[in-house]
């Protein structure tokens, strides 16, 4: 078994970014792979959030005194930020709007925008092998628009068989004239792999609002709006590098209504918007192109080191696992199952040795896997050799 090689100047870049992570550092005995749950957070981050809790913490859109108007323009720079960052071609006629997280940001077009977009007899498309954000709201408002006399219908989503991928050819077959949104993921938090959104596109038609769960992928990769013919883009900040409790929609506002949150608008989380805005600058400054060439190589050298373990399953594409597939996919997150031990006395197992590793049934809906598996995601701050010893320690488990 020959490991695939990792370029000189990709390490030394990527060390150098490693440095800026204090609870990474504090830590060499420990090796955090749970980057999918939430992302560790450099010091430029911590730093700004105590910058703004020091010199300028205060309501947003309230006051008139200094601290507030530098809160107020906080705010709406960055949702700018937000925008640019995703390579809004259009910021003047899209939309931002800040949330707790990913979760918020997709109940909220669930409840306040789809029910004004839908008429009786149409039909939504739910991906119930994703995230239970992704599902849940969906049906969710089926329920609701009910109550109220629309009857709405639930397309599932259709996947390939084994692999875990949308199967856009039978999506194809199974859209019609009446297939008014799509619900779609970017980054599968289960097999890793890139949804191919923009195939969901060509399946459905031009007219179709696709909302698009970017958890896995905001933070992780480069992410354009330019280039991704979607409607809403959600994502949570602290899969970011930014604080918990902070994310955002961003909507497009071409197909259907505009978009704008039902009810008062209350006091925004302020340290996390500060957060989001340091977190962003400092993934532009890392390069995020950087970022997803490096998750993707340490993804595929743990998948080549395990496919000549016959002890472990992986979940996903099967022909994403050797160094050098031509279909290699897999954004950072391998899951993986031991024929013989239990998920989740393999996480105390490994824990045991210093990894930090998801290991249940990873909030998949009703479609996907019914097994608890483990799963290990990357991020910028994990090594070469981090990955080595997590291969050295499963081998050593056959």
């Amino acid at each position: 078994m020959t490991a695939p090689a990792i370029r000189d100047d990709l390490r030394q870049w990527q060390q150098a970014l490693r440095a800026q992570f204090p609870i990474v550092t504090g830590h060499p005995e420990l090796a955090y792979l749970d980057s999918a749950a939430t992302a560790q957070k450099p010091q430029a981050v911590l730093d700004a959030v105590q910058t703004y809790l020091t010199t300028s913490n205060a309501n947003a859109a309230r006051g008139t005194y200094t601290w507030a108007n530098r809160t107020t323009e906080l705010v709406e720079r960055t949702r700018e930020r937000v925008a640019r960052f995703l390579s809004d071609p259009q910021p003047e006629r899209s939309a931002v709007h800040f949330t707790s997280g990913t979760t918020q940001g997709l109940r909220t077009i669930a409840r306040d925008w789809l029910p004004g977009f839908l008429r009786d007899g149409d039909e939504i498309v739910v991906p119930d092998a994703d995230h239970q954000a992704n599902i849940a709201p969906w049906r969710e408002a089926q329920r609701l628009l009910a109550r109220e006399g629309t009857h709405i219908r639930v397309v599932p989503m259709p996947y390939q068989s084994g692999s875990g991928d949308y199967d856009h050819r039978a999506l194809a077959e199974r859209a019609g004239p009446r297939t008014r949104f799509v619900a779609t993921t970017h980054v599968h938090h289960v097999y890793g792999g890139d949804m191919n959104v923009q195939r969901i596109r060509r399946a459905v038609g031009p007219d179709a609002v696709i909302c698009l769960d970017a958890a896995q992928s905001v933070g992780h990769l480069p992410v354009s709006v330019a280039e991704l013919d979607v409607d809403f883009v959600v994502f949570s900040g602290h899969k970011a590098l930014a604080l918990p409790g902070s994310g955002a929609v961003w909507a497009r506002q071409e197909r259907g209504p505009a978009f704008t949150p039902g009810g008062w608008n209350g006091t925004p989380n302020t340290v996390g918007i500060a957060s989001l805005e340091a977190a962003l600058d400092w993934l532009d400054a890392a390069g995020l192109e950087r970022v997803e060439h490096w998750t993707v190589a340490l993804a595929a050298r743990l998948t080549e080191g395990l496919r000549h373990l016959d002890a472990y399953e992986i979940l996903g594409c099967p022909l994403s696992l050797a160094a050098d597939s031509a279909v290699q996919r897999r954004q950072g997150i391998v899951t993986l199952r031991h024929r013989a031990i239990d998920s989740g006395d393999l996480g105390f197992i490994l824990f045991s040795h210093g990894f930090m590793v998801r290991s249940d049934n990873h909030c998949q809906g009703d479609a996907g896997e019914k097994t608890g598996s483990v799963r290990v995601s990357l991020h910028v701050y994990n090594t070469v050799e981090e990955i080595d010893r997590l291969l050295s320690v499963l081998a050593s488990l056959q």
